[in-house]
This record gives C-alpha cells, sequence and structure tokens, in this order.
C-alpha cells in the first residue's frame, strides 16, 4: 500500500447517531485522524440503542456498545469532554484550530453559545471545513425544526413511492435519509479540502437530509419535474421497465430485472417462447410498459412452475438479470462476502473480543480503506488526543478532569491490523 490517502488530516467529530458518524467514518476508513467528541459518561446517543450489544468477554451482554453504535464508528477515537463546561469548550475550540475538517448535527445555532459556531471558527482557523447537518438546512421555513430520518423519507416524498400499490406508505427497512445525506457530505467535504488545500480557505458545508432525500428522487423526481407525472407506490414494479418486478416460482419468490430488448428476447427463447419476443405488444420496451398487465401476467405464469436455483444458472448464462429476495442471514452467508472481503474482523486487544464490520465497499487499488481501530469506549483516547493535538501535560490533564471538564482515563482499545 502506498500510504492512506486520507492521512495526516485531522477530523474534529461533533456529530451523532448517524448521519454524521457515517460521514467521519468514512473519512477515518481512508487514515484521516477523527476525533469523537462525546459527552462525559453518556457519549453518542446510539451506544444505548439495543439490543443488540456487543458480547463481552464474560459472555454479557456490554451495555453501551449497540451493534448500531458499532455500524459507523469504527477507526476513530473518543474524547470525553463537556461542552457545558466552559474548560470543556475552550479545548474544543484549540482542537478546531489544529483541525482541518469540523463535522457537527446540532441544531441550527446551537453551537453558536460555546463559540463553536463557523464563523467563531472561521476566525481562529481560516482553512477550516466545517461540515454542518441538519433535518432541513442552516435556512428556510423549517431551520429551526430538528431532523429526523424517518420525518424526511416522508416529506421528501421517499414514502409515497415505497410500498405495495394498494397499500399505505412505508420507509425504507435502514435509514436511507440520514445514510445518503452522510454519503453526500463526505462528498462535499472533499471538494472543500481541496479547494482549502489550493487557497488556503475553508468554507462552511450546509447539507439537510430533506434537501437530501428530494435529489435522491433521482428519476422519480425527474418524472414530475419534466412530465408533470405525480409517481404512485407500485410495490416491486419499476415505473417505466417492463417486466422488472418479483415472481412468484415454484419454491419461493426471485428477481427478474429485464432491462432492455434483448435481453427480453432472450428471456423468451430461453423460457421456450421466442414468438413473445416478436410479439408487437412486447417487442419494445415501450410497448411492454403499455402492456404491462398482460405480459406480467404471461411471464407469472411461465416461471411457476420451475424452482429458482434452476432458473439461476440458466438466466446468467443467457445475460438475463435475475437474483433471489435474500435475508440479512442470507446475505452474511453468501460466498460473495468471503470472497470479497466484506466483513472485517477486529479482535480487541485487552480481551480478544472480536467486533465485526462491515467495510467501506470501494475496492481502490493505490490508497484502499483499512482498519485501525475498533470503535471507542466512551473517552478511551482523550488524554492521548489532548495530549498529541494540544501537547496538555498529564498535571494539567488531571486538574481538568477533576473539575469534569473531560472524563477520567478509560482502558486503550486497539485492534489486531
Amino acid at each position: 500500500m502506498s500510504g492512506r490517502a486520507l492521512d495526516g488530516i485531522k477530523v474534529l467529530d461533533l456529530s451523532r447517531v448517524l448521519a454524521g458518524p457515517w460521514s467521519t467514518q468514512i473519512l477515518a476508513d481512508f487514515g484521516a485522524d477523527v476525533i469523537k467528541i462525546e459527552l462525559p459518561g453518556a457519549g453518542d446517543d446510539t451506544r444505548a440503542w439495543g439490543p443488540p450489544y456487543l458480547t463481552g468477554a464474560d459472555g454479557a451482554p456490554e451495555i453501551g456498545t449497540s451493534a448500531y453504535y458499532l455500524a459507523c464508528n469504527r477507526n476513530k477515537r473518543s474524547a470525553a469532554i463537556n461542552l457545558a463546561k466552559p474548560e470543556g469548550a475552550a479545548l474544543i475550540r484549540k482542537l478546531a484550530a489544529q483541525a482541518d475538517i469540523l463535522v457537527e448535527n446540532f441544531k441550527v445555532g446551537g453551537l453558536k453559545k460555546y463559540g463553536l459556531d463557523y464563523d467563531s471558527l472561521h476566525t481562529l482557523n481560516p482553512r477550516l471545513v466545517y461540515c454542518s447537518i441538519t433535518g432541513f438546512g442552516q435556512t428556510g421555513p423549517y431551520a429551526d425544526r430538528g431532523g429526523y430520518d424517518f420525518v424526511a423519507q416522508g416529506m421528501g416524498g421517499f414514502m409515497s413511492i415505497t410500498g405495495d400499490e394498494n397499500g399505505g406508505p412505508l420507509r425504507a427497512g435502514v435509514a436511507m435519509a440520514d445514510l445518503s445525506t452522510g454519503m453526500f457530505a463526505t462528498v462535499s467535504i472533499m471538494m472543500a479540502l481541496r479547494h482549502a488545500e489550493r487557497t488556503g480557505e475553508g468554507q462552511q458545508i450546509d447539507v439537510s437530509l430533506l434537501d437530501t432525500q428530494i435529489a435522491m428522487l433521482a428519476n422519480q423526481g425527474m418524472n414530475y419535474l419534466v412530465g408533470g407525472i405525480v409517481p404512485g407506490r407500485l410495490g416491486n414494479r419499476h415505473p417505466t421497465v417492463v417486466p422488472y418486478k418479483t415472481f412468484e416460482v415454484a419454491d419461493g419468490i426471485m428477481i427478474i430485472a429485464i432491462g432492455n430488448d434483448r435481453q427480453f428476447r432472450a428471456f423468451c427463447t430461453e423460457m421456450g417462447h421466442p414468438d413473445l419476443g416478436t410479439d408487437p405488444r412486447f417487442a419494445t420496451s415501450a410497448a411492454r410498459l403499455t402492456n404491462r398487465d398482460a405480459i406480467e401476467a404471461i411471464v407469472q405464469d411461465i416461471v411457476r412452475p420451475f424452482r429458482r436455483d434452476d432458473l439461476m444458472p440458466r438466466f446468467v448464462a443467457k445475460g438475463i438479470p435475475a437474483g433471489p429476495v435474500n435475508t440479512i442471514e442470507d446475505v452474511f452467508n453468501d460466498p460473495f462476502v468471503e470472497a470479497r472481503q466484506t466483513v472485517h474482523r477486529f479482535a480487541r486487544a485487552e480481551d480478544g473480543v472480536e467486533i465485526p464490520t462491515v467495510a467501506y465497499p470501494g475496492k481502490l487499488s493505490a490508497t484502499p480503506a483499512d482498519y485501525r481501530y475498533c470503535p471507542p469506549r466512551v473517552g478511551e483516547h482523550s488524554r492521548d488526543i489532548l495530549g498529541e493535538w494540544l501537547g496538555i501535560d498529564d498535571p494539567a490533564l488531571d486538574a481538568l478532569a477533576a473539575d469534569g471538564a473531560i472524563a477520567q482515563r478509560a482502558p486503550k482499545q486497539r485492534t489486531d491490523t
């Protein structure tokens, strides 16, 4: 490996829950020194969002180490600093003066009273890239509202196009607004960091859950903007591509996702109905969309007698897109996961407890993601960080701990890599 892409980049992470931590975990995976600032004694809200919790060396659940927290906090170090204490706020300002990037998801204006708002820190550190993640943005009619993924999915139109055709609105099974916002935040941070490296000037990034959810409507949003069409729920159907849905087979359900006329003809020939491929009702994508109900019913009748595992190799051989509908257990038992090293397993140094994590999905040939730190305990690295970044010595750290501005030292937690 030729070195980590973000070696030497310092990130001050004042975010919690999912969107912000998802973003900063990506930065950490590529070598950034990400310092997670947490409230002493409590830490990130998601630490308590269980069960399930990590099973400790004694076989008991580690309350405060939830699976949710573990999902988005690897490769970071934790400093437990009390913002409500003037000394604590002053420490964070000093850390911000050394940082390249700061990520926060407080309510709009919530950090101003601590002198940690963008304007204050820009004066202190003009090159700082300052990313603010909120529900509804720094401006606009909803700026003072708190932000939640569920609300953004609803307000952003996503739930109006998700679910059965005649059913009620459904949110996604994971927090897609939060996760997408975290990804957009990371992309924006990297662009702003490039600008800061060229010019020495930082900037504030204003990214919101609702802006992101609207952007993620993609083609469905454009269907309305271009054609005035208000999309609705279609279950597993595609709004414009047919046949493209789940179908019943002899042993359950499978996906058939035919994306073009060539694939449709290949399907018809493989299944012994080549005439369907040239039938004017179905021969083109537009014709199949017009006659959606008819062709979907025909395809259903064709595949129903067959077992999924018998159809899959036939479809793969002919280039017909298809697949199973896996459970989460099925996913992690699929040979793909081992072949692609989709799961990394940390071994916690002090007790050997194994902590699994889903690896960063992009495979970079020269500067891949790597895995250096288990998700930290609250305040685990407080003293190390304040010593390294600010040069504070042990007596001064003892005084800060005695005053309640920082947490006492916690056990070290390193990985096997």
